[in-house]
Order: structure tokens, then sequence, then C-alpha cells
């Protein structure tokens, strides 16, 4: 009994007999597969059964968030807090490269927020670090759960040393803003 196989964009599972008229597909049996296969298959079996042995998602996350907790000590990150994101984490590496600089950002009441951005990076870059920095700060605090950032822009200029950062698409550093340099938001004046 001589074997034909499918062509070879079908689905290699299957073997046609010459013998059959009715066409239909046979399953192999495991002894037909090459050996490769065989351990294959046995590798996926262990695998099943290893993820029935595995730890359930919250005793998971509680060794994640411990293991998190002794990097963060690290004195490179410890400056971040302990529900850290991935993008807190380059920023602060980026930072210490050099890649990066802190532009400290000063609020009418005080508050002053460190936010990092590239060297090369532009007004509205600028913009979009203070939003996910308010955003991240928010989620971590549970504080307004919406701002208006349209509104925001609308209401507010940022100013270093007096002149307004007007345009979004000008790098920081054509304004002169440097590493650790203060910018403030100041509110815009009507018009009558």
């Amino acid at each position: 009994m001589e074997t034909r196989h499918l062509p070879s964009n079908a689905n290699s599972l299957f073997e046609m007999d010459e013998e059959t008229t009715s066409q239909e597909p046979q399953i192999k049996a495991l002894d037909d597969f090459p050996p490769e296969e065989k351990d294959l298959e046995e590798d996926v079996k262990e695998e099943e059964e290893e993820d029935e042995e595995a730890l359930p998602h919250s005793e998971f996350l509680d060794i994640f968030e411990e293991g998190l907790a002794r990097l963060v000590q690290d004195p490179l990150l410890c400056d971040l807090p302990i529900q850290v994101t991935l993008e807190e984490v380059n920023s602060q590496i980026a930072l210490e490269y050099g890649q990066a600089m802190t532009v400290r950002v000063c609020k009418a009441d005080g508050e002053i927020m460190p936010i990092v951005v590239v060297q090369h990076a532009t007004v509205l870059d600028l913009k979009k670090a203070i939003r996910r920095y308010m955003e991240l700060k928010q989620q971590r605090e549970g504080g307004v759960k919406h701002i208006s950032w349209k509104y925001v822009w609308r209401t507010f200029h940022l100013v270093f040393n007096g002149e307004k950062l007007e345009d979004d698409n000008l790098k920081l550093k054509d304004y002169g803003i440097r590493n650790r340099d203060e910018v403030t938001f100041m509110k815009k004046l009507r018009k009558k």
C-alpha cells in the first residue's frame, strides 16, 4: 500500500491513501512522526503539566513586587516609586547615561514636577511628558479622574526666563533649556 502526500501547502498531519475512494484525510499515528516531532510533543505535554503546578496569580504578583522592590532600592533607581513603570525605569537609565534631562516644572501652588525628557525634546514632547507624569501621579494617589489637557494648554503657557514656549515644534535647547532648568506654568491673559 503506497501513500501519497498532499501538496506542500496542505497540512502535513494528513495523508491520502491511493486505495481510498472517499478522499478523506487520515490522521497520522504518533509512530509515523519523526523523532524530533515526538520530542516536541512530549515537551509540550511536560510544559502543560508544569503549568498546572505553577503559582496562583496573586502569589506570582507578590513575588514579582518583592523582587521589584529590591531592584528599586538600587542607588541608580532609588528615586523611583514602588509601582514603577517601564517608562520610568528607562527614563532614569537615560538620565544616568546623559541621554535625557530633567526639566523642573513649577506649578502655581508651588509644587515642582521633575519631568524627564530626551536631550533633543521639543516643547510638545515636554507637554506630553507633563501629561504622563500627572496621569501616573493621579493613578498612584487616586486624585482627580480626568484633566482636560486641551483646556490646560488653552489656559496656561509654559514660561522659561520670561519667554513663553509657544512653538510646540521648537526644541527645548533652542529656548536655552538645559538639565535641571525650571519652567513655570503661567496663566494666559485674556484678550478683551
